[in-house]
């Protein structure tokens, strides 16, 4: 099993910024890694948040997109999630995530923005 550990969460007040970090060992052996979030409510969305590759193509959810933006450190085995502008509809878990033979999950890490 993958031991994937996030950082960064925190409480923000709306327009505010967030980084979130995970690191993720032996990196250059996933393709794809990415976060997710689970929200009050409604559970983990079906969708990541954003996706990155081992190329380095992104992909968003539309409710993000122009926000956020995910990024990698091949170096520091690092994978970052900037959140600008956030709005109070962020608030979630979030958690890193990737991918081999089967998912692999960080613990989670809390994003809270208030109004």
């Amino acid at each position: 099993q993958v031991q994937l550990v996030e950082s960064g969460g925190g409480l923000v007040q709306t327009g505010g910024s967030l980084r979130l970090s995970c690191s993720v060992p032996n990196m250059e052996t996933f393709r794809t890694m990415g976060w997710y979030r689970k929200t009050p409510g409604i559970g983990v969305q079906r969708a990541p948040v954003a996706t990155i590759s081992s190329t380095g193509t992104t992909n968003y959810i539309d409710a993000v997109k122009s926000r956020f933006s995910i990024s990698r450190n091949d170096a520091e085995s690092t994978v970052d999630l900037l959140m600008m502008n956030l709005r109070p509809d962020d608030t979630a878990v979030y958690y890193c995530w990737t991918f081999d033979y089967t998912n692999h999950w960080g613990q989670g890490t809390q994003v809270t923005v208030s109004s």
